[in-house]
């Protein structure tokens, strides 16, 4: 992982962690003596704020979660999953580029929570929850790249796929405001997981021009596929593994949402 990415992440957790520090101090300030009565709304329809920030704005992902009972819920994820550009080529050799891009990809992820009756004040959804998780990514993207300078003229063409399906167990704290808005933060969430990329490439390109494009090509695979570690050339090749994430920077995902 990159200083940059990791400088990304270290902000993002940052952000988190202040804002229920706030969110919290302002709650018990203003709720301490009495829990208000109000009706009892079971569902809530949320936008996930993290993906966007994280994976590009073309990452859209909509949950719905309904509470069963008084201290636990179930929750479901849906979306579209996409990536930032995999790579900038930004060389004197190949300085002059025409790209013709296609992706698509799917999110999927659900949750079972238990609201800790022992620490919270209110019933779910509001307060702290732990329970297991499952998410689902899959992308396709091609790509048909044409450098054109006055040494040559290159041609660099790929179709390439990756799944990852995870499973884990996962802390966090969810905000009720004004009794119709949440805020829903998951803090941590250690995994196990695997995942399959398949590709196809093929290039033209002279042999130094060539090593640099796929070197970072490998750099991003690395960077954005749990546990990849497969470093690719032109051809066809197909790649299946597994991952365990344990540490606490995992699965920071922020939702803004509606009670109903």
């Amino acid at each position: 992982m990159t200083r940059a990415k990791n400088s990304r992440y270290l902000l993002l957790v940052c952000a988190i962690n202040l804002l229920s520090i706030s969110l919290l101090s302002l709650q018990n300030i203003n709720g301490q003596d009495s829990i208000p009565s109000r009706k009892n709304l079971k569902n809530s329809i949320k936008l996930n704020l993290t993906n966007p920030m994280i994976f590009g704005d073309r990452c859209f992902v909509v949950g719905y979660e309904r509470t069963i009972g008084n201290h636990q819920s179930f929750s479901v994820n849906l979306g579209r999953f996409s990536l930032p550009q995999l790579f900038n080529i930004n060389t004197d050799s190949i300085e002059d580029l025409t790209k013709d891009v296609n992706s698509k990809g799917f999110h999927a992820s659900g949750d079972y929570r238990f609201y800790l009756s022992k620490e919270n004040r209110y019933n779910a959804p509001h307060g702290v929850y732990i329970g297991p998780y499952f998410t689902y990514n899959s992308y396709i993207r091609y790509f048909d790249l044409k450098a054109s300078t006055e040494a040559f003229t290159g041609e660099f063409n790929t179709d390439i796929s990756f799944r990852v399906a995870t499973l884990g167990f996962q802390l966090g704290y969810q905000f009720i405001l004004w009794n119709r808005v949440t805020l829903d933060m998951i803090l941590f969430g250690p995994g196990v997981g695997a995942y399959k990329v398949k590709a196809s490439l093929s290039t033209n390109l002279d042999p130094d021009t060539e090593s640099e494009l796929f070197q970072k090509i490998n750099e991003v695979l690395q960077e954005k596929i749990p546990g990849y570690s497969l470093a690719i050339n032109p051809g066809t090749f197909e790649k299946t593994g597994t991952f365990n994430k344990t540490g606490g920077g995992f699965r920071y995902v922020v939702m803004l949402g509606f009670r109903f």
